[in-house]
C-alpha cells in the first residue's frame, strides 16, 4: 500500500518560510501527479499546488509567486516552499498523489 508522509510544518511568523516534505512509498512515484492540498478550519480543503511526472506545475492564484512545488524523483519526495507566509495560509496541508491517495497532513500555522 502506498503512504505518503508529510513533514515540516510549525509554526512561522508572517512574512516568514517554510518549506514542506513528502516521502512517498513504493516505485511509482516518479509517474505521480503529486499535489498539496490545505484545508483550514471551517473551510473546504482546496489544491495549493500540482506538479506532473515531467514537472509541469500549476498553482491556485493565491498561491502564485509565493509558493514553489517541486519533486526528487531519486527521493520519492515532493517539496512546497512556502514564502512570505501570511497568516491566512494557516491550515493543514496535505500531500496528494494522483488525486486519491493522501498523506495525513502537517500543521501551518502563521501568527506572530
Amino acid at each position: 500500500q502506498v503512504q505518503l508522509v508529510e513533514s515540516g510544518g510549525g509554526l512561522v511568523q508572517p512574512g516568514g518560510s517554510l518549506r514542506l516534505s513528502c516521502v512517498v512509498s513504493g516505485s511509482m512515484f516518479s509517474i505521480y501527479v503529486m499535489g498539496w492540498y490545505r484545508q483550514a478550519p471551517g473551510k473546504q480543503r482546496e489544491l495549493v499546488a500540482r506538479i506532473g511526472s515531467g514537472g509541469r506545475t500549476n498553482y491556485a492564484d493565491s498561491m502564485l509567486g509565493r509558493f514553489t512545488i517541486s519533486r526528487d524523483n531519486a527521493k520519492n519526495t515532493v517539496y512546497l516552499q512556502m514564502n512570505s507566509l501570511k497568516p491566512e495560509d494557516t491550515a493543514v496541508y496535505y500531500c496528494n498523489a494522483e488525486t486519491y491517495l493522501w498523506g495525513q497532513g502537517t500543521q501551518v500555522t502563521v501568527s506572530s
